[in-house]
Parts: C-alpha cells; structure tokens; sequence
C-alpha cells in the first residue's frame, strides 16, 4: 500500500478508523493575503498557457508551485517546500510514498521536518478522487510528527486542479473537508488559508 493506493474516502476511512466531517466551513473567518506584483503577473501569464496545454504537468509548474512559493515568500522563507518528495512516514500502515507538495514549520530544505500541509494535485482534474490519498498524506504527515515529538495540533492538506483547490484538516482521528471550494481567481484567499497553518504567532 501506498499513499496513492487510498483512491476513496471509504478506503482511507475504513483504514484507520477516521471520522470525516463534510458539512463545516473551515476558512471563513481567514483574511486574504493580496498576492505579490510577481505572482499576479506570473498567473496572468502561466494560467492561460497551462489551460491551453491541459496536462497535469505544466498545471503543476505553471499555476500550484508558483502559489506554493508565493505563500513561502509571505512566510519570509521560514517554512520548507517539497515537490514530488518520497515521504515514508508509516510503510506498515501504508502511508508511504510519494508525496505532490509538502510545507513544512522548518526552513530545512533538504529534509522533511515538521510536515503542517500536504497538497495533492487532482489527477484527471477531478478533486473527488484525490481527497482519500490527502487524507491518508496528512495522517502520514501526523504520525510523522509524533514520532518526532513534534505536538502539532492539526493538519492541514488541499486538493487541487491548479484552477480549483478543495482544503482539509485532520485533528486527531476526525478529517474536516471544507464545504468551500475555492478558484485561482480568488488566490488571496488560497494565499490566506495556505499560511494560516505555518504562521509562529
């Protein structure tokens, strides 16, 4: 088993016992970030080439990894950013693999510490089907972090198309979809919700 094996919240769910909560708003109260000049314009270039082009790589290079790496700029670089990462947390229990994207609550950029987001990229542009292997990412990332006496609270994780992003959390064993989804054209608020879980204060 890996990550990518739980293709479905029942899998994910049965699995490890999880509750999962789909009626909550969890980001209302979360203030938007304007985006830098940079990022504006990055977007207004990239995201009509990478609809154009329609594949899950140039939506993962052109539109996900620049708002990941504006949301690590408003963090002055203090939290740490891996792509296409191998992140073994728990082998037994299946949670290994690879991992999309991770940010983390270290500025270590060689080796995963303090995993806070997973964010798993849609395949076939359908959010549905990428929240079981979220889940089962963020439970990585929380056993991960007790493991290594990390007391982190909660977890957070996202699905996205690049154009579309569906965010969770995990606390202890119950995930919280959001009942909002959220679209590019609205990235200060994804900016606000990306951050929110890496700030110190």
């Amino acid at each position: 088993m890996a990550y990518s094996d739980f293709t479905t919240i029942t899998k994910v769910r049965a699995a490890f016992n999880l509750t999962v909560n789909e009626k909550t708003v969890l980001f209302a109260d979360v203030e938007s970030i304007a985006p830098s000049e940079y990022l504006k314009t990055t977007l207004a270039e990239y995201i009509p080439l990478a609809n154009a082009i329609n594949t899950e790589k140039a939506r993962s290079e052109l539109i996900i990894a620049p708002v990941l790496l504006e949301a690590r700029r408003i963090l002055n670089f203090q939290i740490g950013f891996f792509s296409g990462t191998e992140f073994n947390a728990d082998p037994e229990s299946g949670l290994n693999g690879y991992c999309d994207y991770i940010l983390t609550a270290s500025s270590d950029l060689y080796e995963i510490r303090t995993p806070v987001v997973t964010l798993v990229e849609a395949k076939n542009e359908n959010i549905k089907n990428g929240l079981g292997q979220c889940i089962a990412e963020m439970l990585g990332a929380q056993r991960f972090n007790q493991q290594q006496n990390d007391e982190i609270e909660a977890i957070y994780g996202g699905v996205t198309t690049g154009n579309a992003w569906k965010f969770l959390k995990l606390v202890n064993q119950t995930a919280f979809i959001d009942l909002n989804d959220y679209y590019i054209n609205e990235v200060d608020k994804i900016l606000g919700i990306l951050t929110k879980p890496l700030r110190k204060n």
